[in-house]
């Protein structure tokens, strides 16, 4: 396999966006901005911040507009890739973007609180009825 994978940790910097395609799978694009700290004559200096677009897919997509927020603090792992497409002059633009395959609160700068979604099976039994 010759794919870039890559994991950084940053900070959401906006809103996530939840979308389906034509055939009803789930998107979730959003913007993650990672600024590295380096140390410097004993001082901690902060560099140029590095904005990463990511997109999530199906599940992960969901899960991520319902959990995740602006200013929050995140994890990220995925395949980086070129996006290209033709822009309405005739040129061609690219931008990297990353297809995340987990994302998830970065815990060394808070709490979070896990839950998964009722899948279901798992519906079907608790209810009352069912069991009748």
């Amino acid at each position: 396999m010759n794919d870039t994978m890559i994991t950084f940790s940053g900070w959401v910097g906006g809103n996530v966006e939840l979308g389906r395609t034509a055939t009803g799978t789930s998107f979730a694009n959003l913007r993650v901005g990672s600024t590295p700290r380096r140390l410097k004559d004993g001082t901690w200096e902060d560099q140029e911040t590095v904005w990463y677009s990511v997109k999530a897919w199906r599940t992960l997509a969901e899960n991520v507009a319902a959990s995740v927020h602006r200013g929050q603090p995140v994890l990220v792992s995925g395949r980086l890739v070129a996006e290209t497409w033709e822009r309405a002059d005739g040129s061609t633009a690219t931008r990297h973007v990353v297809l995340a395959t987990a994302i998830g609160h970065d815990l060394s700068r808070g709490r979070a609180e896990f839950s998964r979604p009722a899948s279901p099976e798992n519906v079907q039994e608790a209810r009352p009825e069912a069991a009748a």
